[in-house]
């Protein structure tokens, strides 16, 4: 290499040594790939061996991202924690502090220079200092990545076309105002798990089309998630009913519907549930909405979570935050499981007040500002149901034909529910498809 090549690197380095704010940008399998690839460029032994396993390993991470290092960069910038974006979060940019606004300009500057040190640049540095006859094979995609948010995507398209970074700090902090960062603006769906958030990439693609019946209990939790999207009070709703009637599928279905509008689903097991005034606190404040999702609900004697979801359903000397909601399903009316033992059977009652703590158990359920309840569906809401999702899944038979199958189903599988008659429409078509079959008795 030459002196204004090593000099080149030299300057990179030093730039991503400098960065106040933003360093955990660098801090990801990418970023560390491309720091430790400048230093094998900077110091190249005789072999030029680490310089070449250093670029492989860059290569293959921007690979396994399926994006440029261009688009990785700008995206890490606008999911990246920091005070900057933390605070940017919760206050008008006029109110943020001076320093930290420049800081936080004085960093962008800096990874705008780390941003133009493109992988055609990194190749050809490469090829010169392990003597290569032609430059190795650079990473790149002719189109951008469809990763990311539509506000991500056209905040890259800006960024990439201005010339100088440090003139979008006050868009930034727009953008994490609105839109969040970490897992809660890179993730729709999340779950409780070990003490922490972790992102679900593969999240249930259930639509609210696609389910059918109980249409004043779906019509009903779609108003009350209006309420939560627009900043209302929503009330915190049990869904309860019979078993396959659609209630977690209701609930994820929300997500499907209304993601892009900032809405999250966090599921929270029941065992985690003593978490639960912890998570609440950790959602206060930023810009989504949450929906915390808690499939199955019931509860043992003396059990801890009972008490944690009393807590946030019932509300303490904290107050209540305005972004969070819980959606419950239970298969149970009573979610304190309650035996005769539990109740006042004279002198060998040992507790002086047992009929009030009955009484709490009971009425636990009505601590729920909303309780939908999914009654079992008849005949005809059955027939209803396998109709709709067999239009949906493009299944073309006679009426009478679809619906003697549907029920021939449902009287060897599981009874009628929307559960069952989605199994039904699937088994369907798929026989459809590779038999073509049409009148063979599906439930043999």
């Amino acid at each position: 290499m030459d002196s204004q090549a090593i000099a080149k690197v030299q300057f990179l380095q030093r730039q991503a040594a400098s960065l106040l704010l933003f360093q955990s940008v660098l801090q990801t399998d990418v970023g560390v790939a491309f720091l430790e690839l400048l230093q094998a460029i900077r110091y190249t032994e005789a072999d030029a061996k680490n310089c070449l396993q250093a670029y492989g390993n860059y290569f293959r991470c921007l690979a396994a991202k399926n994006q440029n290092w261009e688009e990785y960069l700008i995206t890490q910038i606008l999911r990246d924690e920091n005070p900057f974006t933390k605070l940017a979060q919760q206050q008008p940019f006029h109110r943020l502090p001076p320093a930290l606004v420049a800081a936080a300009k004085h960093d962008l500057q800096l990874l705008q220079h780390l941003h133009d040190c493109s992988s055609a640049y990194l190749s050809e540095w490469v090829q010169s200092v392990a003597h290569l006859p032609v430059s190795p094979v650079v990473w790149y995609l002719q189109q951008p990545s469809t990763k990311g948010t539509i506000h991500e995507l056209d905040l890259i398209e800006k960024l990439q076309n201005l010339e100088n970074w440090g003139d979008a700090v006050q868009q930034l902090a727009a953008y994490y105002h609105q839109f969040g960062t970490g897992l809660f603006a890179e993730y729709k769906a999340l779950r409780w798990q070990g003490g922490k958030f972790v992102g679900i990439s593969h999240f249930d693609a259930v639509k609210l089309n696609e389910l059918a019946g109980y249409e004043s209990q779906k019509a009903t939790l779609l108003k009350n998630t209006e309420f939560l999207l627009s900043g209302q009070m929503a009330l915190h709703v049990l869904l309860y009913g019979s078993r396959g009637s659609g209630k977690s599928s209701l609930v994820k279905a929300l997500l499907n519907e209304y993601g892009e509008r900032n809405l999250r689903l966090l599921e929270v097991a029941k065992s985690q549930l003593q978490d639960l005034p912890t998570i609440v606190e950790q959602l206060r404040g930023v810009p989504q909405k949450f929906i915390i999702f808690v499939d199955d609900l019931s509860f043992e004697e003396d059990d801890d979570a009972f008490k944690a979801l009393k807590v946030v359903l019932e509300g303490n000397l904290t107050a209540r935050p305005q972004n969070v909601v819980v959606y419950a399903t239970s298969n149970r009316r009573h979610l304190v499981r309650e035996f005769f033992t539990d109740r006042p059977a004279g002198r060998e009652q040992q507790e002086v007040h047992a009929w009030d703590t009955m009484q709490e158990k009971l009425s636990f359920s009505d601590r729920f500002g909303l309780t939908l309840t999914f009654e079992p569906i008849d005949q005809k809401t059955y027939l209803t149901i396998i109709h709709h999702l067999a239009n949906l899944a493009g299944i073309n038979l006679p009426p009478q034909d679809l619906e003697h199958q549907a029920l021939q189903w449902a009287t060897r599988h599981n009874g009628r529910s929307g559960r069952t008659a989605r199994q039904f429409i699937d088994f369907l078509k798929a026989d459809l498809i590779l038999f073509g079959s049409q009148n063979h008795p599906l439930a043999n």
